[in-house]
């Protein structure tokens, strides 16, 4: 779990610098994809074309065009019809598709790890709630797609690893996951993106960098790999934990306002789901039958 910890503050400071520098001045598509390419370009050199097998090079990149691409286009739409709060608010059903989709997968029911997601969800609820404007169906439509995406992509990444064991190290085919996510980016820029909107500042560029390099290139990759090594509630719990995370930085830093008792009585209720399913979850997954190496 304690790279799963480290990915969620390395995406809550993150979230901060979206919020500041990029939103509303960079465009959204060219954000994304500049994000794909640099975190592409990053994982170049490390990836292996010949000796990974077949399955896991479609795999790793259907995942990534899942978790990465279409997530992303579906998010970014959303701001279209939804407010902030509400982006944010609607993002929390997340732990849920992941408590389901890897029910479905493993062809079970698993009645503690969708407590502990629930409980997730209650704790980031009441951290985000704000109120409901009236016209949100097509946002929370779009915003629930790129949930689904998320959760597919992760929790598929982690079974695709379980189903094709491999004596080749993980970061040496996983830049088949952004070629993926840059066959959704790259059309996407091309129909939507406005090319004018590039970033005009050297900060803007900086922290395109820092998000491309950093939390999407190390940071999905670790997310993913951390994925392998919990169980689904763990996982599920832990999608949710960004949302404190990335208040806290937001508040600590910028100094944004912030409900603080509501921010402390929905991180408790996540803490609470994690020691849930930690104390009550049988079969949980083990890093050393999920992954032998990195």
């Amino acid at each position: 779990m304690a790279l799963l910890v480290f990915v969620t503050v390395l995406w809550a400071f993150s979230f901060s610098l979206i919020g500041v520098f990029l939103a509303g001045q960079v465009d959204s598509d060219f954000a994304v994809l500049s994000r794909v390419v640099l975190a592409g370009v990053a994982f170049l050199p490390f990836t292996r074309w010949q000796g990974v097998r077949q399955e896991l090079k479609i795999g790793v990149t259907v995942v990534g065009a899942l978790q990465f691409g279409v997530t992303y286009l579906c998010l970014y739409r959303s701001f279209s019809y939804l407010s902030v709060p509400e982006v944010l608010l609607f993002t929390i059903f997340t732990p849920l598709y992941v408590t389901l989709i890897d029910d479905l997968l493993n062809r079970r029911f698993s009645p503690i790890a969708l407590v502990a997601a629930a409980l997730a969800t209650l704790g980031a609820g009441i951290i985000r709630y704000d109120g409901l404007s009236a016209d949100f169906i097509t946002g929370f439509l779009l915003l629930q797609v790129a949930n689904v995406t998320f959760a597919a992509g992760q929790v598929g990444y982690k079974h695709l690893i379980k189903r094709y064991p491999t004596d080749v190290p993980l970061y040496r085919f996983f830049g088949y996951f952004y070629a993926g996510a840059l066959a959704i980016a790259l059309p996407s820029f091309l129909i939507f993106g406005d090319a004018s909107r590039v970033p005009s500042t050297s900060v803007q560029w900086g922290v395109l960098i820092w998000l491309g390099l950093a939390a999407s290139g190390l940071g999905l990759f670790l997310w993913n790999r951390g994925a392998c090594l919990v169980d689904a509630g763990t996982l599920a719990v832990m999608n949710n934990a960004l949302v404190p995370a990335g208040l806290l930085v937001n508040l600590l830093i910028w100094n944004r306002d912030a409900d603080l008792l509501r921010l402390s009585l929905g991180g408790v209720v996540i803490i609470f789901s994690l020691w849930v399913n930690a104390r009550f979850s049988r079969g949980r997954l083990t890093g050393a039958t999920m992954v032998r190496r990195v």
